[in-house]
């Protein structure tokens, strides 16, 4: 596989370590980075997580705006100049930065969720919270979605 894909949560231990999941340091190994690419996520109360696949997309996002362009700038300085790149010791345990932490209320556990080409590292009430909401967009968007197709098909194939 080479998608992160399902969620875990793990704990903290006494020197403030964390696993990666077994199945997202297989991913990251097959990527072939060596280590682990993290920022604070644009639009949630979590931290975005991969290793090559991850810096490609940002890349290829930064390469749509002009060299030297305000959007340009802010969108580095919120994906690289605040990132980190941690490096899992032989047993695939990360320290994450006192900041880091401090940004998503961590203190005795983490949830990991894979989302295909990157993960994130959440707090685990606020993933809870974020499951709940995703689970009811999705609803509300297959409803939409269903209702757009019934719109759509010719007026045969209705029923």
């Amino acid at each position: 596989m080479d998608r992160f894909v399902s969620h875990y949560t793990n704990r903290f231990d006494a020197k403030g370590r964390i696993s990666i999941p077994a199945s997202f340091r297989s991913v990251l190994a097959k990527d072939g980075f060596e280590g682990l690419y993290v920022h604070p996520s644009l639009d949630a109360p979590a931290l975005d997580c991969g290793g090559n696949a991850l810096l490609r997309e940002i890349d290829a996002l930064l390469e749509t705006m002009p060299a030297y362009s305000e959007p340009r700038d802010v969108f580095a300085t919120a994906l690289l100049g605040t990132s980190e790149i941690l490096r899992p010791d032989s047993e695939g345990r990360v320290i994450l930065s006192e900041a880091s932490r401090a940004f998503m209320g961590l203190t005795g556990e983490a949830v990991f969720v894979g989302q295909g080409h990157k993960f994130q590292i959440w707090e685990p009430g606020r993933f809870a919270g974020r499951l709940e909401e995703a689970k009811t967009r999705v609803r509300q968007l297959r409803a939409e979605l269903g209702a757009r197709a019934a719109r759509a098909a010719p007026q045969g194939v209705r029923e």
